[in-house]
């Protein structure tokens, strides 16, 4: 067998170990990803849910001028201004505790998003971060509708305990 044979044989057997050392940092990294998953999808629950429920805390705060608004200045279509304030309160206090919590984590994901658009599109005057953070907002809920609620949640828990009995 000549030298440039062996070089050869010997770079071919090299390969592998530079792709395996390529991969291996790789995978450890993801392995990280999924381990940080449920405490960033606890994170992002966290973070809309508060957003929401502080907005619905200042609604009910002043109902007198939470009424005002939604009659003069947000353009909300195809239903009563008393009602879009009764619902769009009810909701952004009913449905992030429910998310915080995990509790139907994915249906109220999706209230929250079709909230948001409405919230972002019904108000004219809304400044461009204002925009921005509706987009941030919106991109959260997605991952949140996407994925679900996660490990650290009540939804996780119901269905271990369906698993168990079947």
């Amino acid at each position: 067998m000549s030298n440039s044979a062996v070089l050869e044989a010997n770079e071919s057997l090299a390969e592998p170990n530079k792709k395996k050392s390529f991969i291996t940092p790789y995978l450890i990294a993801t392995q990280w990803v999924d381990y940080l998953q449920p405490a960033l999808n606890l994170l992002f629950r966290f973070w809309v849910a508060k957003v929401f429920f502080m907005s619905g805390l200042t609604k009910i705060k002043s109902w007198d001028t939470t009424l005002m608004l939604f009659e003069y200045e947000y353009a909300v279509p195809l239903i009563d201004f008393k009602m879009a304030a009764f619902l769009a309160t009810g909701a952004e206090l009913l449905f992030p505790v429910l998310l915080l919590l995990g509790l139907a984590g994915r249906f109220s994901a999706v209230v929250l998003f079709i909230l948001n658009i409405v919230a972002a599109i019904s108000y004219p005057d809304i400044s461009p971060g204002g925009v921005n953070d509706h987009y941030f907002w919106g991109a959260m809920l997605l991952v949140l509708i996407a994925y679900g609620p996660g490990k650290l949640s009540i939804d996780q828990l119901i269905k271990s305990a369906v698993a168990k009995r079947s």
